[in-house]
């Protein structure tokens, strides 16, 4: 089976970034993205679509380093399906993106970009071909009843290089 999802649209909030216990990254946030369609009465219609999405490694690290709530982004990835016991002990599942490519699509300096451009930045995995990419070992399913709470503490923080946007684009 090919699990394959591409999405475009605005952040609805700002990146969570944590580290595992292997000093891995792992960001989180969600994305907002919408269709807007004619129906049969002629009348404009809009769907919104709003999708929790998962990023690891240094791509997460350079997320929340660029990106901020509304900054428009392009992400590429696959669709996996969350499930886990609340603390009332109901089950709650829900679906997520993990990502294995991102392109920053804003124009510098600014975080309401206006589509496509030919200045964004992406950043992905070596391997391309991989689609099958797995999260690393030590990353645990979240507690969603605590979400937000208890941020672990980074681990190799300190060894994060800034990044000079303007020296990185040729142009």
């Amino acid at each position: 089976m090919y699990n394959k999802v591409i999405m475009v649209g605005n952040l609805t909030r700002d990146i969570e970034l944590k580290y595992l216990p292997s000093g891995a990254a792992v960001a989180r946030s969600s994305i907002a993205t919408s269709y807007k369609y004619k129906a049969q009465d002629g009348s404009q219609k809009e769907e919104v679509c709003f999708l929790e999405f998962n990023i690891f490694g240094r791509i997460a690290e350079v997320a929340n380093q660029y990106l901020r709530k509304g900054s428009k982004v392009l992400l590429e990835g696959r669709l996996v399906y969350e499930s886990w016991t609340a603390q009332d002990g109901s089950t709650k599942n829900r679906h997520t993106l993990r990502v294995d490519e991102m392109k920053m699509l804003d124009s510098k300096g600014s975080s309401e970009g206006s589509g496509y451009n030919n200045q964004s930045q992406s950043y992905g995995n070596s391997n391309q071909n991989n689609y099958g990419a797995q999260a690393p070992k030590d990353y645990e399913q979240p507690s969603y009843d605590n979400y937000g709470g208890g941020a672990m503490k980074p681990n190799k923080a300190s060894n994060i290089p800034e990044i000079d946007i303007d020296d990185e684009i040729p142009f």
